[in-house]
Protein backbone atom coordinates (compact mmCIF):
# COMPACT_ATOMS: atom_id res chain seq x y z
CA UNK A 1 0.00 0.00 0.00
CA UNK A 2 1.42 3.41 -1.11
CA UNK A 3 1.19 6.33 1.45
CA UNK A 4 -0.05 10.06 0.23
CA UNK A 5 2.62 12.57 1.30
CA UNK A 6 1.88 15.12 4.08
CA UNK A 7 1.66 17.57 1.83
CA UNK A 8 -0.87 16.57 -0.72
CA UNK A 9 -3.10 15.08 2.62
CA UNK A 10 -3.06 18.40 4.15
CA UNK A 11 -4.08 19.59 0.75
CA UNK A 12 -6.45 17.45 0.13
CA UNK A 13 -8.03 18.54 3.53
CA UNK A 14 -8.44 21.79 2.88
CA UNK A 15 -11.71 23.34 2.55
CA UNK A 16 -12.11 24.82 -1.00
CA UNK A 17 -12.56 28.61 0.29
CA UNK A 18 -9.22 27.70 2.08
CA UNK A 19 -7.68 28.01 -1.48
CA UNK A 20 -9.56 31.36 -1.97
CA UNK A 21 -8.09 32.75 0.68
CA UNK A 22 -4.71 32.00 -0.17
CA UNK A 23 -4.64 33.45 -3.51
CA UNK A 24 -6.18 36.88 -1.92
CA UNK A 25 -3.18 36.51 0.55
CA UNK A 26 -0.97 36.15 -2.14
CA UNK A 27 -2.47 39.04 -3.87
CA UNK A 28 -2.61 41.65 -1.44
CA UNK A 29 1.10 40.82 -0.71
CA UNK A 30 1.87 41.92 -4.36
CA UNK A 31 2.00 45.48 -5.22
CA UNK A 32 -0.61 47.68 -6.66
CA UNK A 33 -0.83 47.72 -10.46
CA UNK A 34 -3.79 49.33 -11.07
CA UNK A 35 -4.58 51.03 -14.33
CA UNK A 36 -4.67 54.13 -13.58
CA UNK A 37 -4.97 55.97 -17.15
CA UNK A 38 -7.77 53.54 -18.07
CA UNK A 39 -10.12 55.12 -15.27
CA UNK A 40 -9.22 58.87 -16.00
CA UNK A 41 -10.17 57.99 -19.82
CA UNK A 42 -13.31 56.52 -19.09
CA UNK A 43 -13.69 59.09 -16.64
CA UNK A 44 -12.75 61.95 -19.36
CA UNK A 45 -15.23 60.32 -21.57
CA UNK A 46 -17.90 60.16 -19.50
CA UNK A 47 -17.77 63.47 -18.21
CA UNK A 48 -17.75 64.77 -22.34
CA UNK A 49 -20.59 62.51 -23.19
CA UNK A 50 -22.83 63.71 -20.55
CA UNK A 51 -21.83 67.63 -21.54
CA UNK A 52 -22.72 66.84 -25.31
CA UNK A 53 -26.20 65.04 -24.49
CA UNK A 54 -26.97 67.87 -22.52
CA UNK A 55 -25.95 70.35 -24.79
CA UNK A 56 -28.16 68.69 -27.25
CA UNK A 57 -30.95 68.00 -24.51
CA UNK A 58 -30.98 71.08 -22.63
CA UNK A 59 -33.14 73.21 -24.71
CA UNK A 60 -35.98 70.62 -24.90
CA UNK A 61 -35.84 70.30 -21.11
CA UNK A 62 -36.16 73.26 -20.41
CA UNK A 63 -39.16 73.49 -22.74
CA UNK A 64 -40.88 70.75 -21.04
CA UNK A 65 -40.04 72.08 -17.43
CA UNK A 66 -41.56 75.11 -18.48
CA UNK A 67 -44.74 73.90 -19.76
CA UNK A 68 -45.59 71.50 -16.69
CA UNK A 69 -44.97 74.67 -14.73
CA UNK A 70 -47.13 77.00 -16.49
CA UNK A 71 -49.64 74.26 -16.93
CA UNK A 72 -49.57 73.80 -12.97
CA UNK A 73 -49.79 77.39 -12.32
CA UNK A 74 -52.95 78.40 -14.10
Amino acid sequence: MRRRSTISTVHACRPPAAGYLARVRSWARQPERGDVPGWVLITIMTAGLVAALWLVAEPLLTGMFTTAVSSVGG
